[in-house]
């Protein structure tokens, strides 16, 4: 995907130019916030880095503030709500999916942002704004959408791959990865099963962690951008923005949603109500909504972007790509939402026997 942004990537070079130019060293901003810290928790490559000419996002926030980042990473929505609730860290802006959102406001872990610091807000769609999982739209920051799907090596797979059953064939010992989450392994064996990927039904969690359990995945997260594009993978399952970045490595990879249904995600920006410097943690935010920000990210990345600042700058190739901005979104495609605590509960058990005994 990144091949075919050349031109696009020229642009960006020059508006990063002119935005340097524009919030060089000798600002109000840049003395307002330089020599102060920010800490930043995302998740592994989620964010433009400086790899093969892209901006350095990080870097350039540096440079046109002042300030210092501090960037860590977390691996998922679980472990992030671990860190938070215990009080081992402290963050000033963290990107939790949809469902972690909802369950940070609900337990008052989040601050409300003044958007009066966040002038950006105005490139964000429409359809994006006050979503389900914050209907207030007080708490997060749109950052990246998009979907799961299953991802598999043609040269390695008799015939085509086509629905959740696939994953668990006998014929790819050891090369059938699965992700290492419960939310995400359970709602595909959920889906799989013919149940909501929202399921508040505990027999129905029992048996997903039954089908979990008949077959010897290799749990990974991002080990997946190791092992599928080198053909240590026959089969997995993964979003779809990472997917066009492993089948410019591999040509023989493919991509499909099965029909039963997928998850369909939203992973926003939000400010911890235990962050040291939230000012500061606003003013990063808004710079990720800027054009030439959100677009070193969305052609780095290839997840979908909610800035229609950003989209109107991709070439019409990408906006016309089903795997990034699909035509249509079938109602069984599920946004995950808030899981009462019993269920909560019971997933942590049944994910902690299942990864047990596929030991």
């Amino acid at each position: 995907m990144k091949k075919l942004f050349s031109a696009i990537l020229i642009f960006t070079l020059i508006m990063s130019l002119v935005a340097c130019s524009a919030d060089g060293a000798d600002t109000d901003a840049d003395k307002e916030f330089a020599g102060q810290t920010l800490v930043v928790c995302n998740w592994g490559e989620y964010i433009s880095d400086g790899e093969d000419g892209y901006m350095d996002v990080v870097a350039e926030f540096e440079k046109r503030t002042g300030a210092t980042v501090e960037y860590v990473t977390a691996d998922t929505n679980e472990s992030l709500y671990a860190k938070l609730k215990s009080g081992a860290a402290d963050y000033d802006v963290i990107f939790p999916s949809d469902y972690l959102v909802e369950k940070l406001i609900k337990e008052d872990m989040l601050a409300k942002i003044d958007f009066d610091n966040i002038p950006n807000m105005k490139n964000i769609m429409s359809d994006f704004l006050n979503p389900d999982y914050d209907p207030t739209g007080e708490y997060s920051v749109p950052y990246f959408w998009g979907t799961v799907g299953i991802i598999y090596n043609s040269d390695m797979v008799d015939g085509e791959i086509t629905s959740w059953d696939d994953m668990w064939s006998d014929n790819y010992p050891n090369q059938i990865l699965m992700f290492d989450n419960p939310r995400d392994a359970f709602a595909i064996a959920l889906n799989k099963l013919g149940y909501s990927m929202n399921s508040t039904n505990e027999d129905e969690w029992r048996k997903a962690a039954e089908e979990l359990k008949k077959q010897k995945f290799v749990y990974v997260m991002d080990d997946f951008f190791q092992k599928m594009p080198t053909g240590n993978a026959a089969i997995g399952v993964y979003y779809a923005g990472d997917y066009l970045a492993v089948a410019e490595e591999n040509e023989a990879l493919e991509f499909v949603r099965p029909e039963s249904g997928t998850n369909i995600f939203n992973d926003a920006m939000c400010i911890p109500k235990t962050a040291s410097n939230k000012r500061l943690a606003e003013a990063f935010i808004n710079f990720m909504l800027e054009p030439d920000v959100g677009l070193a990210n969305t052609e780095y990345l290839g997840y979908s972007t909610p800035n229609k600042a950003v989209y109107d700058l991709l070439d019409d190739e990408i906006k016309n790509d089903e795997i990034s901005y699909p035509s249509e979104q079938p109602e069984n495609w599920e946004h995950f939402r808030l899981l009462p605590d019993n269920i909560n509960e019971l997933m942590q058990q049944l994910w902690t026997e299942i990864k047990s005994e596929n030991k």
